[in-house]
This record gives C-alpha cells, structure tokens and sequence, in this order.
C-alpha cells in the first residue's frame, strides 16, 4: 500500500506495529507523549522513505526508525542526564564498553566494535542473546525481562552482569577495549 501511497498502509502499519514501536519509545524516554511523537515521527519517515527504500523487513524498519528518533530526542534533550528512565540505566551499565569519542577514527573504531559484539552474541546461546538485546537495545526493565523469561529480576542482573563482563574480556582480547 505504501508503494502505490495509499495511507491506508500507514494506518496498518501502526495498528501492527504501533504498540511494540511505542514500548521501545517509552523505555527509552521515560514519557507516553514523548513516545507518541516518535511513533508518528516514524511514520512520516517511513511514508517518506517508501518508495524509493523497500525493506525486507517492515517490523524491523518500522522499529528501528522509532527507536532511532527516540534516541535523537533523548540526546537534543538532554535527558539522559535528568531522566530516571531505563535508557538511562542501560546506557550507563555498557558506557565502560564503548568510547564516546566522535571523531573519524573513532567511528571506525566503533565499526570494529560493532561486528565484534555482533559476533560475541551471534555466539550466545538464544536466551541469553534475547535476554542482552532486549535489554540493551530495547532498553527494556529488569523487572520486565524477569517476568517475561521466568526468572528472578536478581537472576536477570546477574546474567546481564556475565555477558557484559564476557563481552568486555572478548574485547579486551581483540584489542578493542
């Protein structure tokens, strides 16, 4: 529908995806409005970019296009210093994994580091790898994550605390930390 620009398509799209989208936004901003305009944001962008792009995967497009402009938001407001959110949380519970640095050099540095966690967790099992990826790129709660994987949220931290400090031992290794 979005390649002939029926909007219909777009009324589809945030009726499917629309919730999944929002819980990302609102992990990330702490706000239910906040999360209401990066949806919509989303959807605009989408219906802009549909045609030329054709993703092979719409749920992922859709999401990552909210999360991103999420993310934008948090970083122009500056709320990952003043929000009690999970993002913020997250953020700093992997901050000591990856320079902040933006510079050339440090971009290529963070493409190197990028396909190594791509492939430290391509290695974990599928548990863990959800339990890390939710977390961290989802920005989802402990106490969430521990009620959707039946564990204890303590069991959830502690797994957590395993995998970043295998990560960071994989990246110590590969002389990227």
């Amino acid at each position: 529908m979005l390649q002939s620009r029926d909007e219909q398509g777009l009324r589809e799209i945030k009726t499917k995806y629309g919730d999944l989208c929002l819980y990302v936004a609102r992990n990330i901003l702490g706000d239910e409005a906040d999360a209401e305009e990066c949806l919509n944001d989303a959807l605009l962008n989408l219906w802009n970019a549909i045609p030329p792009a054709q993703p092979s995967n719409l749920r992922a497009y859709v999401m990552k296009l909210t999360r991103n402009i999420a993310l934008n938001r948090r970083k122009t407001a500056k709320a990952a210093r003043r929000s009690g959110g999970q993002f913020s949380q997250t953020l700093d519970e992997l901050a000591e994994l990856f320079p902040a640095e933006n510079d050339t050099a440090a971009e290529l540095e963070q493409r190197e580091l990028l396909a190594a966690v791509t492939a430290f967790l391509s290695k974990l099992p599928a548990k863990q790898r959800d339990l890390f990826v939710r977390r961290y790129w989802g920005a989802v709660s402990t106490a969430d994550l521990a009620n959707d994987f039946h564990m204890s949220e303590g069991n959830v931290k502690v797994t957590l605390s395993r995998i970043r400090q295998r990560l960071r031992e994989q990246l110590e290794k590969e002389g990227l930390l």
